[in-house]
């Protein structure tokens, strides 16, 4: 259960119309975190903004191993509603469902190159608390990835540091689409939508 509910999307329909058109765009729907968020609609502008940065198109890594990475860092932080939402932008984006499945054993599986498997160790590291990423794990990185994508990389997993901590302080309700796609891919690992339904 919600510990504040989201608000009705029509409350706002000029002011937040193009966030709102932003998130129907890439998500298919406004999710509710944003929805609970725009109590303050100078922030779901911001948090817009930040978005459509770290989503960039035009960005240097791809944007559905973004969506992965997110997740990983998503389950670091043990944030059920953004697991479920990144295991969605993902298939979404094209990530092959094989390879979803297989992002909980991403440091063995043939479905992941070593670059991919040293970004989501970062991710892994970079969303601990205390932060767990060293000089060994950034040379790593350095060896598989530009200075321009660890920026991209990093920039993901901060904007999922911020989402994570929202959606369980908020015990923001999952929309059914992501619940779905937690239900199906996520759940034989552990997943539950627990206070998120």
């Amino acid at each position: 259960m919600a510990r504040i509910e989201p608000l009705s999307i029509d409350l706002h329909p000029v002011e937040l119309k193009p966030a709102f058109d932003q998130y129907n765009k890439s998500l298919g729907f406004v999710p509710n975190s944003v929805l609970i968020m725009q109590r303050r609609p100078r922030m779901v502008k911001a948090l817009a903004q930040l978005a459509a940065s770290v989503w960039d198109p035009e960005g240097a890594v791809d944007l559905g191993f973004k969506r992965l990475i997110s997740h990983v860092a998503s389950r670091a932080s043990g944030c059920q509603y953004c697991m479920a939402h990144t295991a969605g932008g993902a298939l979404h984006l094209g990530v092959d469902p094989a390879k979803l499945e297989a992002v909980w054993t991403y440091a063995s599986s043939p479905l992941y190159s070593e670059a991919e498997r040293v970004a989501l160790d970062f991710s892994l590291a970079a969303a601990a608390v205390p932060n767990a990423v060293d000089d060994a794990l950034f040379a790593r990185m350095r060896q598989h990835w530009t200075d321009d994508q660890i920026v991209e990389i990093t920039a993901v997993i901060s904007l999922f540091g911020f989402m994570n901590r929202w959606n369980d302080n908020m015990a923001t309700p999952l929309e059914q689409e992501p619940l779905e796609v937690g239900a199906k891919f996520l759940a034989s690992n552990g997943w539950s939508a627990g206070k998120h339904v």
